[in-house]
C-alpha cells in the first residue's frame, strides 16, 4: 500500500488593504535645518500634491513627456527648479529670452492643467527658531502637519480608508530613515487626527525622472517666495493659486498652512 500523507493546508493570507486611487508626491524647497538660515531665504516648505491615478498617467505623464520632447529632443531629462532658475546644467539655453519665455509659458500650461490638489507646508525658520526654546525640525513639522491635512482631504472626498502611497525624493540615508520614522510616527497615531492613517511612504532618487516629483519640485519655491513676500509679484504663484484645497475659497489652514 501507498501511505498517504495529509496535506498541510496553509492558513489562509489576511486581506489585502485596498489601493487608493490617489497618489501623493511631495517634495520641499529650502534647507530644513535650523543651525544655519539663509537670510534672503529662511524659508522649508513642503508641498504635497494630491492626484488620481488616471489623472497622473493620462494626463500628467504624457503631458511632461510631450513638452520635454519639443524644448529636448528626448523626455530623459529631469526638470529642476533650482537649474532652471539659474539657467544651469542642462537648461542654459534659459538665458535666451525668446526661448525662456517660451519654455516657461509651457510649464505653466502644464501646472496649470494638470489635475490635482495642493496641500503646502510653509515655515519661516528664523521664526520657528526665535518662537521656541527647543524648536521642532522643521521637516517633522511639515510632515506632520501636512499628512493631518491630506488625510482630511481624502475624508472630504470619502477616499481617506483605503491605503495612499507618499512619493519623497530620496535624499540620503540618513535623511530617508530620519523622515521615515517622522512619517510612521504621524500614521501611527503622532497628529491631531489621533487615529492610524493608510499612508505608506516611498523614497525614489531623482533620477527615476518622476513627472509628479518634478511637479511638486517646480510649485515648492514659489509659494516659499509669496508667503517670504507676499506683495512681490509672483507669476508661478498666480498659477498654482487655484490648485491649493480650500474651504469655501479660504486657503489658509486648509490648503497653505503657515508656521509659526
Amino acid at each position: 500500500m501507498v501511505a498517504v500523507t495529509s496535506a498541510i493546508l496553509p492558513l489562509p493570507r489576511a486581506p489585502l488593504q485596498k489601493r487608493s486611487e490617489y497618489i501623493v508626491f511631495v517634495d520641499e524647497s529650502g534647507d530644513h535645518s535650523l543651525d544655519r538660515i539663509d537670510a534672503a531665504y529662511p524659508m522649508f516648505v513642503l508641498a504635497f500634491c494630491i492626484m488620481r491615478h488616471d489623472a497622473y498617467s493620462e494626463g500628467l505623464v504624457p503631458a511632461v513627456a510631450r513638452m520635454k520632447l519639443k524644448h529636448f529632443g528626448h523626455d530623459a531629462i529631469v526638470l529642476h527648479e533650482r537649474e532652471i532658475r539659474k539657467a544651469e546644467g542642462d537648461f542654459t539655453f534659459l538665458v535666451d529670452k525668446t526661448r525662456r519665455e517660451e519654455f516657461m509659458g509651457d510649464l505653466s500650461l502644464i501646472v496649470d492643467q494638470a489635475d490635482f490638489t495642493l496641500i503646502a507646508i510653509a515655515i519661516n525658520k528664523h521664526k520657528h527658531a526665535v518662537a521656541y526654546h527647543d524648536p521642532e525640525s522643521p521637516y517633522d513639522l511639515g510632515v506632520k502637519y501636512g499628512l493631518e491635512r491630506v488625510f482630511n482631504h481624502l475624508r472630504d472626498i470619502n477616499a481617506h480608508a483605503d491605503l495612499t502611497h507618499f512619493i519623497f525624493e530620496c535624499r540620503g540615508k540618513k535623511e530617508d530613515a530620519e523622515l521615515e520614522l517622522a512619517f510612521r510616527r504621524v500614521c501611527d497615531g503622532n497628529s491631531l487626527v489621533q487615529e492610524r492613517l493608510p499612508f505608506d511612504v516611498r523614497m525614489m532618487p531623482k533620477i527615476a525622472n518622476s513627472p509628479g516629483l518634478q511637479l511638486a519640485d517646480l510649485i515648492a519655491r514659489p509659494i516659499g517666495r509669496h508667503v517670504l513676500d507676499p506683495k512681490q509679484p509672483n507669476r508661478s504663484f498666480d498659477v498654482i493659486r487655484p490648485k491649493f484645497r480650500n474651504k469655501n475659497g479660504y486657503i489658509p489652514g486648509y490648503g497653505l498652512k503657515i508656521f509659526p
